[in-house]
């Protein structure tokens, strides 16, 4: 299938041939029919991705100053390397989709194949949505029509914060496609609507639906023309959908308003508010949020739970609904508004002229033939099975995955032969840039294909155990990042399968393996005899408490994720095992996931170790630090950039650029996939890490030390090369 996307490195808006994707548990497959094209946001994006570096720096002022600070605390080259890896991610374009139904993930009973739906879903031949974000389009509403659902839905929601009541008068501050539904939509709901545009096409547009449309710089004054029109008392509300970096915008909303007025953000303007224009008529002002309650909540949009109807009326898919009930009854006419139709091939026609297009309303229309295969392959080349080193498939195409695995990977002599990613986009794009002979969205096309050795698991956490047992009994090595199970009895499962087959399994505790880290371990000798205390203090900084990282379920928490780091780390320095773990969190009401808290650990030969892994200090301090107290001897780590030693005969210090491992990981992986041998680190210690953060988080709850169950025996019979 072919989706659009936007390069944001070059400008370009490309059409690109996607692996098209599988329907998932509690999502919808569509075939796209029609999908409309948000004239004002994919011009942002088209304009800012066209623009030059230092334009972009200036456009996000908030992103330089977090670029300056990893400057600082990572080096130049690794934060450089960050932020062209982030711009060579090009993003899929649009979000009004109209379409059939060819599959139906588990759970869905309320929609069939065949069925028309709109939904938020990108410009792409085929889009997979989850539900709460797909509605069915009632008979008599055509594909055309219904592509205004989602953003009907935008003014929609910014109506319902206003909240106006019948004989109200309300100002609409730009009538592009959004302000002109939205002018609309308060027609329908009895409002007197005074509408405000430079464009006279538009304003005309206004005028047919019998909003009253003033041209602000056609020689009449925006605010004393809406006193003017209201006996000098002011706008009962104004909604602001335009775009502009002034000010004046919402100082001009503000003298337009009565006393105790409303305004409603939903366009993108600049915000510096006038306290004493606020003040005086005790103005309420409230920026709206997309299509309404539950988005960006990923409880309601990916996992699929509802709001109650009874206390949150109207969600994101209600008003979907509303909208198109609204076109179904012909109360809400948009046929006026679309300016062009445009075959999907012909993107250009609209793209090309984005900047400077006078059209309300474009839409693409998508063809009747559409290529559903799973795989793309990108080039040819023989793969023979076994007897040639290392194939390497992976699985999960994330920013850590393009950031750091494919970049380290690259310095192997592995070779790449598939990526597959859920979405397609993702594992495509980076397929083309690193060589990669095909792109999936089904990984069991790879687990399936034998000319691959050695699996590389990057998913989101809940799915490392499951996927690293289904590589085993395919017969794979593995290589997945942490953590490898997020609960215990899944861990226990891996651990059978793990010791049925003959293949190596490596997660990805690659700290151990920087040159900082081999340095000190040579430093303090390989005997685990003397005891020693090792200090690790992890600065890992904010993550919003909606993300998938801090779900149970899914993330597991960031000390399942992060801090487990530290406990391998740890455990090779001191070389013994680990026997007893004792967790305590900031705050008075700590759960599993907090991500603020200190482990101590108590290790066989005496040795201790102190995890401090906590998320409430600055970005501008380091973000790591290991400190190592032995025999009247410390060690200070800095960062994975700088080692210090004292009290060492022959060593006082070792400078690197930041070098936390990950290239010396995999090289060495690749080396013993290909010739066998022992396993970079024995199984038995990997498990006891998992085993150790899984006990962490029991410790939390029982509010004391844990014993660490013993890990496993390790198998006599390792994997010979292949």
């Amino acid at each position: 299938m072919r989706q659009l996307i936007q390069n944001l490195k070059t400008g370009e808006t490309l059409l690109e041939e996607v692996p098209t994707p599988q329907v998932r548990r509690g999502q919808v497959l569509i075939r796209t029919r029609m999908s409309l094209v948000s004239l004002g946001t994919e011009r942002m994006l088209v304009e800012f991705g066209r623009a030059s570096l230092i334009a972009k720096a200036r456009q996000q002022p908030d992103k330089v100053k977090q670029v300056l600070e990893k400057i600082r605390t990572d080096g130049l080259v690794p934060t450089l390397e960050a932020v062209f890896n982030k711009l060579d991610q090009p993003l899929p374009m649009g979000y009004c989709n109209v379409g059939e139904v060819i599959a139906v993930g588990e759970d869905i009973t309320d929609l069939a194949i065949g069925d028309r739906v709109a939904s938020n879903g990108h410009h792409a031949e085929v889009v997979c949505v989850p539900r709460n974000l797909v509605a069915l389009i009632p008979d008599g509403v055509t594909n055309e029509q219904a592509a205004f659902t989602v953003i009907g839905s935008i003014g929609l929601q910014g109506i319902r914060l206003l909240n106006p009541t019948l004989g109200e008068t309300v100002v609409v501050v730009g009538l592009g496609l959004i302000g002109l539904l939205t002018a609309e939509l308060l027609r329908l709901n009895g409002c007197r609507v005074i509408g405000l545009d430079v464009d006279e096409r538009k304003l005309e547009l206004a005028r047919q639906k019998g909003i009253i449309a003033l041209h602000p710089a056609g020689g009449s004054d925006p605010v004393k023309a809406v006193l003017s029109l209201t006996d000098g008392v002011g706008a009962d509300g104004v909604v602001i959908t335009a775009s502009a970096k002034t000010d004046e915008l919402i100082s001009q909303a503000a003298r337009m308003s009565r006393k105790r007025g409303r305004i409603i953000l939903v366009g993108v303007i600049g915000l510096n508010l006038s306290r004493a224009e606020f003040y005086e008529k005790e103005l309420s002002f409230q920026v709206s949020c997309s299509y309404g309650p539950g988005r960006y909540d990923d409880s309601y949009e990916q996992q699929g739970h509802d709001y109650p109807l009874p206390f949150v009326r109207w969600t994101e898919n209600r008003n979907f609904t509303t909208i198109l009930q609204l076109l179904a009854s012909g109360q809400l006419d948009v046929q006026p508004l679309i300016t062009e139709v445009v075959p999907f091939e012909a993107f250009h026609s609209i793209y090309g002229s984005i900047s400077h297009s006078r059209a309300v309303a474009s839409l693409l229309r998508y063809p009747d033939e559409v290529s559903t295969r799973s795989v793309v392959p990108l080039r040819t080349s023989t793969y023979e099975a076994t007897k040639t080193g290392t194939v390497i498939g992976l699985i999960g195409a994330g920013n850590f995955t393009s950031a750091m695995i494919l970049p380290s990977l690259k310095t192997t002599d592995a070779r790449l032969k598939s990526i597959a990613s859920a979405n397609g986009l993702n594992a495509l794009l980076l397929a083309k840039k690193y060589g990669i002979a095909s792109s999936t969205t089904d990984y069991r096309e790879i687990l399936n294909d034998p000319a691959i050795n050695l699996i590389v698991i990057t998913t989101r956490h809940h799915q490392h155990a499951r996927m690293t047992m289904e590589a085993l009994r395919a017969g794979k090595h593995v290589f997945v990042e942490k953590p490898l199970a997020i609960y215990e009895d899944e861990l226990d499962e891996l651990i059978d399968t793990y010791q049925q087959t003959d293949k190596t399994v490596l997660v990805g505790f690659n700290r151990r393996f920087s040159p900082h880290s081999q340095k000190m371990k040579a430093l303090l000798g390989e005997s685990a005899t003397v005891p020693m205390n090792v200090v690790a203090t992890m600065n890992a900084g904010f993550i919003p408490a909606h993300s998938w990282v801090h779900d149970r379920r899914v993330g597991g928490g960031r000390i399942l994720g992060e801090a487990c780091h530290y406990v391998d780390l740890i455990s090779f320095l001191t070389g013994s095992r680990l026997v007893a773990v004792c967790m305590n969190g900031m705050g008075r009401r700590t759960t599993e996931v907090s991500d603020s808290a200190t482990l101590l650990l108590q290790y066989e030969n005496g040795s201790t170790g102190v995890i401090n892994y906590f998320a409430n200090g600055s970005k501008a301090y380091a973000k790591e630090r290991v400190e190592v107290f032995s025999q009247e001897r410390t060690l200070i780590l800095d960062n994975f950039r700088s080692l210090k030693g004292y009290g060492f005969k022959g060593f006082s210090s070792l400078k690197t650029r930041q070098d936390k491992g990950h290239r010396m990981q995999f090289q060495r992986l690749v080396e013993q996939v290909r010739t066998g041998g022992l396993p970079l680190i024995p199984f038995d210690e990997i498990v006891t890490t998992s085993r150790t953060t899984l006990a962490a988080l029991r410790s939390l709850r029982e509010k004391g030390w844990v014993e660490v169950p013993v890990g496993v025996s390790e198998r006599s019979n390792y994997p010979a090369a292949v």
